[in-house]
């Protein structure tokens, strides 16, 4: 049985200024902010939400399907896909378009500016979830805002149950259409910010939505996360990284760590606990997809970090 990963595949052009962001920009100048910062490092690294998290489950012997929207550019990032050993049936490229593409600039506070360009990822409604195949499971990731409606409801309407991620999608939607994200999923996931938000729209605070989910798992950075499920709250710890080199693409390694515990039946402890491990071993290298790991290894750091075994 499969996992089907709905959302972004993405060229992430990652750029790190080699100051802080703070000590440029003016509070009491904003309404005409004009600030360039001098990025002596850029690197393009494979990325988009989709991408990452399908990499990261790959790493974790899984087999995902990635559906998705490409450009004209694929060619590169499709070979890349290819050699991790990962089933493209359901990417779409999209000719006239390009990849959709991030331009982040990341500062020695790890704090983030990222601009945004679609692409072909705004065409993304023009893949449907599949009936006939053999899917456990799948995700609601950030896409394009149609794709997103329409992939919810279907995963509904065939009966699979997903999370919805909605990420930095989640402006994109009002209250009405997020209660019928959070109606229709079995897990919802967001960071602490986005569910601030996600409960300023919908008018639920956290209780609400988690009793309407199977799950509604918070990440919160460095200060771990928190699950809330089965009438309980989970205060999950964050793991210390070896090395903290770049946060871009952590919060996707943490889904795949939920995806890969939710497909296993682990528990919650053990499945945000695996979770956060997955995110400290991204956090120490550059790029959304450049870390490696195997289940083994990850099964050896995870008794270190947290006292007790389990079977990964």
């Amino acid at each position: 049985m499969s996992i089907l990963i709905c959302g972004s595949i993405a060229y992430d052009n990652i750029m790190v200024f080699d100051g802080r962001f703070q000590d440029h920009i003016l509070p009491d100048q904003i309404h005409i902010l004009n600030v360039a910062f001098l990025v002596p490092e850029m690197r393009q690294e494979f990325g988009g939400c989709a991408g990452n998290i399908a990499y990261n489950l790959r790493l974790l012997d899984e087999e995902p399907l990635i559906m998705a929207t490409v450009g004209r550019d694929f060619d590169a990032y499709r070979r890349w896909l290819d050699a991790q050993r990962l089933d493209l049936k359901y990417v779409t490229e999209v000719g006239e378009a390009l990849t959709a593409q991030a331009y982040i600039t990341t500062d020695l506070d790890d704090n983030q500016l990222t601009a945004f360009h679609p692409g072909a990822m705004d065409h993304a409604h023009v893949n449907a979830v599949p009936a006939a195949d053999s899917i456990a499971l799948g995700i609601v990731s950030p896409d394009g805002r149609q794709a997103m409606l329409d992939h919810a409801a279907q995963f509904a309407a065939a009966g699979v149950r997903f999370i919805f991620d909605p990420g930095q999608g989640l402006p994109m939607f009002d209250g009405e259409d997020l209660r019928r994200f959070v109606d229709q999923a079995t897990w919802v996931t967001v960071n602490d910010y986005e569910g601030k938000l996600l409960s300023d729209r919908t008018g639920w605070d956290f209780d609400a939505i988690a009793a309407r989910v199977d799950a509604l798992i918070v990440t919160r950075g460095g200060q771990g996360s928190i699950i809330y499920a089965e009438g309980e709250c989970l205060d999950i710890p964050a793991v210390k990284p070896t090395d903290i080199l770049d946060p871009t693409g952590c919060g996707d390694a943490y889904r795949a760590g939920l995806l890969f515990g939710i497909n296993r039946g682990m528990s919650w402890a053990d499945t945000g606990r695996l979770a956060s491990l997955i995110g400290a071993r991204k956090i120490a290298h550059r790029g959304t997809q450049n870390h490696r790991f195997s289940r083994e290894s990850l099964a050896d750091d995870f008794a270190k970090s947290f006292g007790y075994e389990i079977n990964i």
